[in-house]
């Protein structure tokens, strides 16, 4: 088989990636469906918060399972779209057996089905990404993609509240529907020679004949070790907070639920595009070690917030503080991730790597909220949560000489 043509540079100018941000724009709808309205959808028909943990949570082991297999796929995959478009559709199904049954296993089975996709999805998106722009350009490129698909959480979110307030559940379904076409419309816009398959996968760029690293990587790059473990440690405090936060505020009756997880979502990804991009130009000028331990800084703010605040208007400092932590992550993670591993062959194995490790905590962590919450209340939860952010604090500065040069 010939090998593809690496694309000219003019090739990815901004008429060829303006369709790449539509991508990231539509797909933040898309990806998750309903799944940020699960909770406090669950909870109004009867559901007890440790079983809507527990239903989230299988969920997401099985997305943890499958990211860095899938990683290792679209490494090797010469149709990165297809990654895109197929796990896109999946989601937007898997979303529709929730609204129509809401058995625990078929619950269960359908955050599977997201989690599933949503591993897919991720890294093939930056391994596309990296392929149109190369490592050179990647951080930029990165930057304005995390801000695109913050500002399409934003505008999807908004009108999930809106749409599920006026007309219910199924129009937030319908909503999701319609940014699952337009995003896969967007990716079957980008041609295919404009992805470089070899800069996509992190081989280097001045010397086609180098091959790609051996699986082992995983496990001898330190860096990327030292990353994983400070994520697992943030997302199993940081992934319960925000439905934690809305079982609380909607069974206190301080809000209406699709209103309240909107608003949730609104104000974090507002404030995360502007994170995004202020994280994309700090890192032109220092690295991505600065960025990544203040994010981890913010989560025992969080933390005494929520403990401190359960009305509705104080979901208002709670969510922006969230904005801020993730919205430096979601540049910092993948860009540290393909900076470290240039020349491996190998990023989006390590993105699925990443994604793999962080998912374990974010996996146990409604469980471990919902039955905390379930014990001994809401409020002290939030505490125990937002320590966690403490310990991947220490973690990164403990091992920071692994990692402070990227």
């Amino acid at each position: 088989m010939a090998k593809r043509k690496r694309p000219q540079q003019n090739d990815t100018g901004p008429a060829r990636l303006w369709p790449l941000l539509a991508v990231n724009f539509f797909m933040a709808d898309m990806q998750s469906g309903i799944g940020p309205f699960v909770g406090v959808f669950l909870l109004e028909r009867g559901w007890a918060s440790g079983m809507i943990g527990t239903a989230l949570a299988i969920g997401n082991i099985a997305g943890m399972l499958i990211a860095t297999p899938v990683g290792g796929l679209i490494d090797t995959s010469s149709h990165k779209r297809a990654w895109v478009i197929v796990p896109g559709i999946a989601v937007v199904a898997a979303s529709s057996i929730i609204l129509v049954w809401q058995n625990f296993w078929a619950v269960a089975a359908s955050q599977i089905a997201t989690s599933i996709a949503g591993a897919a999805i991720v890294p093939a998106v930056t391994g596309i990404a990296l392929g149109m722009v190369g490592q050179r350009s990647f951080n930029r490129q990165n930057g304005r993609n995390q801000a695109s698909n913050h500002a399409g959480n934003m505008v999807g979110a908004a009108l999930s509240g809106l749409l599920g307030w006026q007309f219910g559940y199924f129009a937030v379904f319908l909503l999701a529907a319609t940014f699952g076409v337009i995003a896969i419309a967007s990716v079957l816009m980008i041609p295919p020679d404009a992805i470089d398959d070899r800069a996509a996968r992190g081989s280097k760029e001045d010397d086609p004949n180098h091959q790609a690293s051996g699986l082992t990587v995983l496990i001898k790059h330190k860096p990327l070790l030292v990353l994983a473990l400070a994520l697992a440690l943030f997302h199993l405090g940081n992934a319960a907070i925000v439905p934690l936060y809305g079982m609380t505020a909607v069974s206190n009756s301080h809000a209406n639920g699709p209103g309240f997880v909107a608003t949730t979502i609104v104000i974090a990804q507002g404030v995360m595009v502007i994170a995004s991009l202020v994280a994309m130009k700090v890192v032109e000028k220092k690295n991505y070690w600065l960025i990544l331990l203040l994010s981890f800084l913010v989560l025992p703010l969080r933390g005494l917030f929520a403990f401190f605040l359960s009305s509705w208007w104080g979901i208002t400092p709670v969510e922006i503080l969230d904005g801020i932590g993730i919205g430096l992550q979601s540049v910092a993670v993948p860009g540290m991730v393909a900076r470290s591993l240039y020349g491996t062959g190998r990023i989006n194995l390590a993105q699925g790597a990443v994604i793999t490790i962080q998912g374990a905590g974010a996996a146990f962590s409604p469980a471990l909220g919902g039955w905390i919450a379930q014990w001994i209340g809401f409020a002290p939860a939030f505490l125990v949560l937002g320590s966690f952010g403490l310990l991947a604090a220490a973690a990164w500065i403990v091992l920071g000489n692994a990692v402070k040069q990227y």
